[in-house]
Order: structure tokens, then sequence, then C-alpha cells
């Protein structure tokens, strides 16, 4: 039984929450498939003051209301979650940021981790569960799903040589989708501003991207990017086909 559970059990299965000040939590839903979930969070008293459905909209909102918490959606459009975190955790270092996800995959929840997530959920947790969670996190926790929770003893102790391994085998494996798509386009020596007008976003979220990409790859300019990724084979027109 987690901790979660025996919290839950301790109140004999009826979870009822007030707003309560000591306890706190201003909160900024961030998600784009959940509508519903801030009419569930608000119900158990967690104060969500703002839901936007766009990681650019959510920085600003955040930096403009300043929340306690920020409950983040993984897959966000334009700009992926993690790209999101990053970005929160450079403006707001303190900011206590939950990633809430489908994927269970060990490279997403590290890669969640070491950019400083303090929660990493699955979205069919339970309401009554992630509020709980929710708490344990202001209260200065790091609160995972129990799935992962092997994950993440082995990102304390530090033994994810095997991921490191991976990564190493496959320079490109960390790229999310619209990553890699921008990679193919900076290897046909495209500009920011054409990217940006041919993926149909704004020149800011390409820049973002790139900064990540050079970041993934350990490179320090998008030439030598674009050198590897031609040195590798990968081509617009290879993605595409696909």
């Amino acid at each position: 039984m987690n901790i979660m559970q025996e919290r839950a059990a301790k109140l004999n299965g009826e979870l009822q929450y007030e707003s309560d000040p000591d306890e706190g939590g201003t909160l900024i839903q961030l998600s784009f498939d959940m509508p519903r979930l801030e009419d569930l969070l608000k119900r158990r008293g967690i104060e969500v003051i703002e839901a936007v459905g766009s990681g650019e909209e959510g920085i600003k909102k955040v930096a403009e209301l300043q929340p306690d918490i920020v409950l983040l959606d993984m897959r966000m459009p334009q700009m992926d979650g993690l790209m999101v975190l990053r970005q929160l955790r450079k403006n707001h270092p303190g900011l206590k940021v939950v990633m809430l996800t489908t994927s269970t995959n060990d490279h997403d929840l590290l890669e969640a981790l070491r950019a400083g997530a303090r929660g990493y959920l699955l979205k069919d947790i339970e309401p009554d569960e992630l509020v709980l969670a929710i708490r344990e996190i202001l209260a200065g926790k790091t609160v995972v799903a129990p799935e992962l929770s092997s994950v993440l003893a082995r990102f304390i102790q530090g033994e994810d040589g095997e991921l490191q391994e991976d990564k190493s085998a496959n320079p490109f494996s960390a790229l999310t989708p619209r990553e890699y798509e921008i990679l193919t386009l900076l290897a046909e020596g495209q500009s920011n501003k054409v990217i940006a007008r041919n993926l149909g976003i704004s020149d800011g979220t390409v820049k973002l991207h790139v900064k990540a990409i050079l970041r993934k790859l350990n490179v320090s300019s998008r030439i030598t990017a674009a050198v590897m990724a031609v040195e590798h084979g990968i081509r617009a027109s290879a993605s595409n086909d696909s």
C-alpha cells in the first residue's frame, strides 16, 4: 500500500477536502484533453486559478499568477510538456510542477525528473489520489505513479546507466517527434523563420525546440546538429515518407 492509499484508508475511504490556508495550494492546469479535471480538483479543495490548453499560454499565465504548483500535461500542442517544464523551471526555480501523462516509459520519467518535476502521475489516477499526491508535493515530497516507483529509486541512487547507454547508441532517441521534424529542416539549412512558417508555429517556439535539440544532442550550435543529422542520413523527405 502506497502513502496515498494509506492516507485514504485512515479516512475510511471518505476523502473530504476543505480549503485550508495552512495547506495552501493555488494550481494552474496545463492540459488540452482533460476538461473535467479542473472541476474535480475544485470540488476537492484545490484552488485552480487558471486552466489553459497550450504551453506558450501556460508559461505566460504562470509568470502572471505565480501559482504554488502546476499540473502539466506531458503531451501539449506545439510545445511538448518537457519543453514547457524546462522553461517553467528556468523562469521559476522554486515552482513545483507535476507531470500528468499516459506514458509509463522510463525515459520520459527520468527526463521529467532531471528537468525538475516534483511529480509524475498517470492520467487514469483516481481524483482523490491525485489530490493526495498534490498535497504531498506541496509539502515538499516527490511523488510518482506506483507503477514507476522502481524507476524513481534508480534515479535517486544514480543507477540509470542503461538509459545513458541507449542514448549513446542512438543520439536522436531522446528527441520528440516535433524536435526530430525540426532537425530534418535544420539539416536542409532552413532558418527559424522558414521552419516556423512551414510548420505553422511561432518563431519563438522554433527557437525553444532548437535549444532542446542542441541540449539533447550535446552540441553547441545548430550547424553541428545539422551535420550530425546529415551524417546519420536524416532528411525531411525520409521523415515524410513514413
